[in-house]
């Protein structure tokens, strides 16, 4: 069974709550009995020496066995928890009134004698004779007989009859309070620590019902919660931020993917049915030809090759475009930053389109004032933009009209504008007019790549292109370029950052 981590906290919770009590346990229980033994050698410290000088245990002759029975009966009676010995220079044990066999150690450190006799800070603990390794609390004095040394007289404060009795206290109320004090103190902490946990882990617990609920597959909606900001958020109110941060970051993500996706259905539906025509109509006149070459006169027979080489044309065309935006659309064309006069670019573009503007009876007019400064770009690409706008102006504008291509210094920008006198385009066909071809009256009006060419070349540069509404005019298309190197290269550069595209 698998635990969950409020379960895990409070198992770990509740272990260290029962070691720290049974430490604080055996702490208290262990200072009591030090100050116990502490205040009974404090009390008895000098019963040793009151005893040595009230009674005569020993003579010239050595130890008086009368006197050390009468003595050893009368302590017996007047306080049963000591134990007295003689004991002499050694420290070996000459004489007490143990019953026979009860001596277990005849011999006595005096090392504990000499530091209770030096006044050293209590409790000291000195060896029991009545015991292998048991040490407890005693009273010492020197014994001396004719003015010398004769041994010691050696008190144990605390008798076997008193251990006995110390330890059935022990084992019923005392022990059975102590005991019954630690489950209520663990009891109590255990229920305080599980509400605290409980309340602690309730965010995460919402957090995880959260995640559980995130459908990967499908549309992720919107976080709207506010965020108290006010607040000092911990570490999960941290969490749950970021997870919502990442869930509307997916969100977004997902209806861009989704957007994209209908956008390149469009786009392959649109790029077909401009290829069906013009393959239509090219292999119904090579087929004509094909089948009717005898009897083609020699002008139907020019007009068939011709149409089939202008479809061919467009055919080309199409298939140029498309690459072109391939290569764009995938990173595999990046800007070649040069200086380079918009007004010679301009009339290059002019002297490209003087025949078929005037075939098409179309006037083309450029204005920018002297002086013009120079933009830093890429020649090559910003060239294509303008050949497309034009293109796409000439298809559209009737004939009699006229194209403008207008070129004005604005700070540190030149703006470029080129409008001209057709349609126009309506405001329900805005919307992502750059972004995927659109039809009016059935006319594809971009050729459907021109303009999506054009805003990924401008998008490329850091800039951007927008459509503006000019009485008096149809379409008009406005961009700026850059007259000084450093803010272009920092625009190409930031561009490349936000639009880096899949490889």
């Amino acid at each position: 069974m698998k635990l969950t981590l409020t379960q895990r906290l409070s198992i770990v919770f509740a272990v260290l709550l029962l070691v720290c009590c049974g430490t604080s346990a055996w702490l208290q229980v262990r200072s009591s009995k030090m100050h116990e033994l502490e205040v009974v050698q404090g009390l008895s410290r000098d019963l040793a020496q009151h005893i040595a000088h009230d009674t005569v245990l020993m003579d010239s002759n050595g130890l008086m066995p009368g006197a050390v029975r009468q003595l050893f009966s009368q302590l017996m009676l007047v306080n049963p928890s000591v134990e007295v010995y003689l004991l002499d220079g050694e420290g070996k044990v000459v004489g007490s009134a143990a019953p026979e066999g009860r001596i277990l150690r005849q011999q006595v450190d005096l090392a504990p004698i000499r530091q209770l006799l030096n006044d050293q800070p209590l409790p000291i603990l000195g060896d029991d004779p009545r015991s292998v390794d048991g040490r407890k609390v005693f009273s010492a004095a020197p014994l001396k007989v004719n003015g010398k040394p004769a041994g010691y007289l050696y008190v144990v404060l605390l008798s076997e009859e008193h251990d006995r009795f110390a330890e059935r206290g022990a084992t019923s109320a005392a022990l059975n309070t102590a005991l019954l004090s630690i489950g209520l103190v663990a009891l109590l902490c255990l229920i305080a620590g599980l509400t605290a946990f409980n309340l602690i882990t309730r965010p995460l617990r919402r957090l995880t019902d959260t995640v559980s609920r995130f459908d990967i597959d499908g549309a992720p909606q919107p976080v709207t919660a506010p965020v108290d900001k006010s607040a000092d958020p911990d570490e999960i109110a941290v969490l749950d931020a970021a997870f919502r941060q990442m869930q509307n970051r997916l969100g977004e993500q997902w209806r861009s993917l989704t957007r994209q996706d209908q956008e390149r259905r469009e786009l392959v539906a649109n790029i077909s049915h401009d290829l069906r025509t013009p393959l239509a109509s090219l292999h119904g006149y090579l087929e004509t030809l094909s089948l009717k070459d005898a009897t083609l006169s020699p002008e139907e027979r020019r007009r068939y090759l011709g149409i089939a080489l202008d479809q061919s044309r467009k055919v080309g065309g199409l298939a140029q475009s498309l690459l072109e935006l391939v290569r764009l659309e995938h990173g595999f064309v990046q800007p070649v930053l040069e200086r380079f006069s918009l007004t010679d670019l301009v009339q290059d573009i002019f002297q490209k389109f003087e025949l078929t503007a005037e075939a098409r009876q179309v006037e083309l007019k450029a204005q920018f004032v002297p002086n013009l400064p120079t933009v830093c770009a890429d020649l090559g690409l910003i060239e294509r933009v303008l050949t497309n706008l034009v293109d796409n102006a000439l298809r559209h504008t009737p004939q009699g009209g006229e194209i403008e291509l207008d070129l004005k210094p604005h700070g540190a920008l030149v703006d470029v504008t080129v409008s001209d006198t057709g349609p126009g385009i309506a405001p329900e066909l805005r919307e992502g007019l750059f972004l995927r071809p659109f039809n009016i009256g059935g006319a594809r009006r971009d050729g459907g790549l021109g303009l999506r060419i054009v805003h990924r070349i401008l998008q490329l540069h850091g800039r951007d292109i927008q459509l503006l509404d000019v009485n008096g005019r149809g379409a008009t298309f406005r961009f700026s370029l850059p007259t000084d190197q450093q803010t272009a290269e920092q625009w190409m550069v930031r561009s490349m950052n936000l639009h880096t595209p899949a490889k």
